[in-house]
C-alpha cells in the first residue's frame, strides 16, 4: 500500500474577538440624564467602532489572545497609537456603562463627601471642575472622579 500526500500541511490561525458587550441596563434607562438616542450613538456607533477596529488591528499579530488591558499595555509602551487608542476606548466605554445606573447620582455622603469638601471646597466646586474637565475633551468627553488606591492624598480626574 502506498501512502500519498500531496496536501502541504497547513497552519491554522484562530484569532481571538473581542465583542461588543452590551451596557448593563437597556439603553433608555438613563433618559433624565441621558436620551437613549445618545446612549445607542456610544454604544452602537462609537464602541462598535472600537471593537471592530481593534479586531482587525490584532489579527495575527503577537496581541492576539491578550486581555484587552495588557493590549493597552503592550500597545501604548510600543507606540502603536492606532491600537492603543482603540483598546483604550472600548476599556474607556466599558467603565463609562459599569459608572452610571438607573436611579444614581446626585450628592455623595459621609466619607466620599468630606473627601470632595476638602479638595473642592464644595461639592458644587466638584460639579464646577468636572464639567470643565468634561467640557475640555476631545469629542464628547466625561470625566469620572478616581481615588489613588494607596495614596489618598489628591482626587485625580480620569479623563476620555
Amino acid at each position: 500500500m502506498q501512502r500519498r500526500c500531496s496536501q502541504k500541511a497547513r497552519r491554522t490561525l484562530v484569532a481571538v474577538r473581542f465583542e461588543l458587550k452590551p451596557p448593563p441596563y437597556s439603553l433608555n434607562a438613563l433618559e433624565s440624564h441621558m436620551s437613549h438616542e445618545i446612549m445607542e450613538y456610544h454604544w452602537g456607533k462609537h464602541q462598535r467602532g472600537y471593537v471592530e477596529n481593534l479586531n482587525r488591528q490584532i489579527v495575527g499579530t503577537e496581541l492576539n489572545g491578550m486581555a484587552l488591558e495588557d493590549i493597552i499595555v503592550v500597545s501604548h509602551n510600543k507606540g502603536d497609537l492606532p491600537v492603543f487608542n482603540n483598546a483604550a476606548q472600548i476599556w474607556n466605554h466599558e467603565f463609562f456603562w459599569e459608572s452610571m445606573k438607573p436611579g444614581g447620582g446626585g450628592k455623595p455622603l459621609g466619607d466620599l463627601l468630606e473627601l470632595i469638601e476638602k479638595y473642592f471646597g464644595s461639592f458644587e466646586g466638584f460639579i464646577r471642575e468636572n464639567k470643565l474637565a468634561a467640557s475640555t475633551q476631545f469629542g464628547s468627553g466625561w470625566a469620572c472622579l478616581a481615588l489613588p488606591c494607596l495614596a489618598c492624598e489628591y482626587f485625580s480626574f480620569f479623563v476620555k
